[in-house]
């Protein structure tokens, strides 16, 4: 099932948020086309953990999230790479850019020009902090907008805080706000589809979080950092056990005795610093010594199929390779293989959305592509010639 089978997706986007995003829509079935400069095409093909792979322009970042798409280059500061954008964009639903607010206007091919090739079009700019505002203009990665969110303010305990967290959730978040915004737009099918879709990674961010800035605009309570803690219940947070970290969320009165009972510590129930839910938030200290106390004498694997028995929410705390290999996520179909892809050297995995249609996980087709390994077939399907796209070359307009 490929919901946006017939859907076409021009994705002029580097590095990670708008990647990400059309990495979304070519799961769903999209036909989505980067449209790269050409020479170097997106940052993202340069960076990652193995440097060959950065030298031949095929780097880990790139390949984690541009499955499925085709590659064309276009040289968009040239006059005759404006019309073959243009022309591609006639044929398109989508454009998707993440420049910093009025580039694609100094390059001729801003929203209301592209409007003009095509009424119908649905046009996402994706930024730091929007297309208006005192800050549109700078600009802004990851980290600068984790910080500005509030969200390494509350990362972290009252020692190590601020912190940011462990990978880039700012620019993920703004990816995936565009790919619902997106796909919301393409659900309108009327003759006033066309639209200018304008995602701020800064407030898809606060979007998201919604109970710590709830609990300041309603109940004028400011967020601390709590570490591992869940500021809602107690216990409820990490412990540690005889072997290793376990995360408890007994958010309900008898998920609290339910722990209790199964550590051997039943009294506990009727201890009056932990009877009422208020008060073991109050006590949240003392609760958690006691239960650690206890817990000392198994393993969090152990303590997890005894928790977990008895109702009670847990989990053992992993790293990203044990969750990897767990068949939770192995069994499931989320981690994607291509074979020996070209110009890579060696079989590639990443994972996928996280979504199953039908039973089925979604799938791209193809692995990431090569620098431009589309262009001729796109040009191609634009009613080019050989000969007119040999000029093209020659003339290094693509």
């Amino acid at each position: 099932m490929k919901p946006l089978h017939d859907v076409r997706v021009l994705d002029l986007t580097n590095v990670l948020a708008g990647p990400f995003c059309c990495h979304q829509l070519a799961h769903m079935g999209a036909d989505v086309i980067k449209v790269e400069v050409p020479g170097t095409g997106d940052l993202a093909r340069q960076l990652g953990a193995d440097p060959d792979l950065n030298g031949k322009l095929m780097g880990v970042s790139f390949l984690a999230q541009n499955t499925g798409k085709r590659s064309i280059t276009i040289n968009m500061k040239s006059e005759k790479g404006k019309d073959v954008f243009k022309r591609l964009v006639r044929t398109a639903d989508v454009v998707v850019e993440n420049f910093r607010p009025g580039v694609m206007d100094r390059l001729g091919v801003g929203y209301k020009t592209l409007m003009e090739e095509n009424p119908a079009l649905i046009y996402c700019a994706i930024s730091g902090f929007g297309q208006d505002g005192p800050l549109r203009d700078l600009p802004a990665y990851d980290q600068i907008i984790q910080g500005m969110s509030g969200v390494m303010d509350i990362t972290g305990d009252a020692e190590s805080a601020p912190l940011r967290v462990g990978y880039p959730m700012a620019d993920t978040i703004g990816g995936m706000t565009a790919a619902f915004a997106i796909s919301s737009a393409l659900a309108n099918k009327g003759e006033d589809r066309g639209c200018f879709i304008d995602v701020s990674m800064l407030e898809s961010v606060i979007a998201t979080m919604g109970w710590v800035v709830s609990n300041f605009l309603v109940a004028g309570k400011t967020p601390v950092p709590m570490g591992n803690d869940n500021f809602t219940a107690s216990p409820s947070g990490t412990f540690r056990t005889g072997d290793g970290l376990i995360n408890i969320a007994a958010n309900k009165q008898e998920q609290f005795e339910a722990v209790c009972r199964v550590v051997g510590r039943p009294a506990l129930i009727e201890d009056s610093r932990f009877v009422e839910r208020q008060a073991r938030l109050d006590n949240r200290p003392a609760l958690t010594a006691l239960l650690e106390e206890a817990m000392a004498s198994k393993s969090a694997a152990e303590w997890r199929r005894d928790l977990n028995a008895a109702g009670v929410p847990a989990g053992r705390v992993l790293s990203v390779p044990e969750a990897l290999a767990h068949p939770q996520i192995a069994d499931r179909g989320m981690i994607g293989t291509f074979q020996d892809p070209p110009g890579v050297g060696r079989d590639i995995s990443y994972a996928r959305p996280g979504i199953k249609l039908n039973g089925a996980p979604t799938k791209t087709a193809s692995a990431p592509p090569l620098l431009g390994e589309h262009t001729e077939q796109i040009l191609s399907e634009l009613g080019l010639t050989e000969a007119e796209v040999d000029t093209l070359k020659k003339e290094k307009v693509v």
